[in-house]
């Protein structure tokens, strides 16, 4: 099927849009399956590509929402509903657009992303939607494996960083699965993974402010957090009393802080430098 699509647009997948298209028949059951999918459902699918996912959700969901930003995929996917679930044509609604400036989404809020999602867009795309749709209750995205690590790694680790205390602002994250490379086409040089997110209130405090002090803390991430942070707060001295004022010792590393730790030094107040 999706040789016979990509011949019908003369398409050739493009690095630039990070289009390796899912197509075996097993892993989108599993991914379905994993996502959790409910009949009430209004899912949004990021870069559908050419509708192997699409119509593997249209019959576990009331209805899916595909963003696109590909305009001829776009035009493609409606079609290629109607072509093999007549019965299930009307769930779908498509959307041509980027998923990092999305517009006003058409009817019923959706509650849940489920995505294949390219792997130079990943986190931003899921952050972003995470932010701008309060009504997405949980998500599972289909990304390389290096950032599935990444996403779902607990505070310690040499892979705990920004994605993973950003992606814990929202909710609980973990890794479910792994994907190998022969169900793409073509054949990315990668692994993949399932990362899914439950989403819960956040911690107590501001989100831009929070997000700001776990950019510092990890744009010097081998230093303690006194020197890593001394811009941010206007001298160390400044990072060390925000730091200790926060129960929080200055020798520490930012791999060693929760988001929660990070929003409690976010919302102490600034001193002289």
């Amino acid at each position: 099927m999706i040789r016979e699509l990509a011949q019908q647009l003369d398409l050739r997948p493009t690095k630039t849009l990070g289009q390796n298209f899912l197509h075996d028949a097993n892993t989108i059951r599993r991914i379905v399956r994993t996502a959790e999918v409910r009949p009430d459902d209004v899912v949004l699918e990021v870069g559908p590509g050419l509708g192997s996912l699409t119509l593997g959700l249209l019959p576990a969901a009331a209805r899916v929402v595909a963003v696109e930003i590909d305009s001829r995929l776009a035009g493609l996917l409606p079609r290629t509903v109607a072509d093999r679930r007549p019965d299930l044509a009307d769930r779908l609604e498509v959307v041509t657009a980027d998923a990092l400036r999305l517009p006003e989404l058409p009817g019923p809020p959706p509650t849940a992303l489920v995505a294949n999602l390219p792997y130079n867009v990943a986190v931003p795309v899921l952050l972003e939607l995470l932010e701008l749709l309060p009504t997405l209750d949980r998500a599972l995205i289909l990304v390389q494996a290096e950032v599935a690590e990444r996403l779902a790694a607990p505070p310690g680790g040499s892979a705990y960083g920004v994605p993973s205390v950003k992606a814990a602002w929202y909710g609980e994250v973990r890794r479910a699965g792994s994907v190998g490379r022969k169900v793409f086409w073509p054949e990315p040089n990668v692994d993949s993974g399932l990362v899914a997110l439950v989403r819960r209130p956040p911690p107590p405090g501001d989100r831009r402010a929070t997000f700001a002090v776990v950019d510092a803390a990890f744009a010097m991430r081998r230093k303690g957090l006194r020197a890593a942070l001394a811009r941010w707060a206007g001298s160390p001295a400044a990072a060390e009393a925000r730091l200790r004022a926060a129960g929080i010792d200055p020798a520490a590393r930012g791999e060693q802080l929760s988001v929660t730790d990070f929003a409690r030094l976010a919302a102490t107040d600034p001193v002289d430098a």
